[in-house]
């Protein structure tokens, strides 16, 4: 809104934006896709935050790896921290190293013995393998905007996997990080399952 329009309207709050964070939409000037995931972040729950940044994801708005670079060059603004916060989780990947430290404790701790770690297995390498339970889990790297090349290729290694009598098993990289309780559970449950079946 020009700077010499006064005007005041109950209900309507007027706010100013710098050059570079506005762009038009049919002939509209209108905030850029980044500014309005920082304003909107504010205000939303996590959840529905996340589903926002989905939603631009999928509409070629911008995608979570631009959308984190992006805001290192933004100064401080309500909702810039939240909106951090919730993309660090989901474009969080971990090293190979980084990944064994935090997995494999997960692992013993749901009962779970030892894993070969970046074994080839049925023709491709898998992050982990125990092969008495022939349970094969993969971690994956970021939760949004995987090609579809790249998830083609993952649902053959699962099915080359699962034809070969093996049990395949996805994380992400930020569950495992993030979300532990849930990882350990879930090991626990297919892992006593699998045991139970060879014994």
């Amino acid at each position: 809104m020009p700077r010499e329009v006064l005007r005041r309207h109950a209900g309507i709050v007027v706010h100013r934006r710098a050059a570079f964070e506005v762009t038009t939409h049919d002939g509209i000037p209108v905030t850029t896709p980044v500014c309005t995931l920082i304003d909107v972040a504010a205000t939303l729950s996590r959840e529905s935050l996340e589903s926002a940044v989905n939603e631009a994801d999928s509409l070629d708005l911008v995608n979570p790896e631009q959308l984190r670079a992006a805001l290192d060059g933004i100064g401080p603004r309500p909702g810039l921290a939240a909106l951090r916060r919730m993309l660090d989780r989901l474009t969080f990947v971990l090293t190979d190293s980084e990944l064994e430290r935090l997995f494999l404790p997960l692992a013993r701790a749901a009962g779970l013995s030892r894993p070969q770690t970046g074994v080839w297995v049925n023709g491709f390498r898998v992050d982990f393998y125990w092969p008495d339970l022939g349970l094969v889990v993969e971690t994956d790297g970021l939760r949004y905007h995987r090609t579809p090349a790249r998830q083609a290729r993952d649902r053959l290694r699962d099915q080359v996997h699962t034809a070969a009598g093996l049990t395949p098993l996805r994380f992400t990289h930020a569950q495992v990080r993030y979300e532990p309780k849930h990882v350990k559970r879930t090991l626990a449950a297919v892992g006593g399952r699998l045991a139970a079946q060879r014994s």
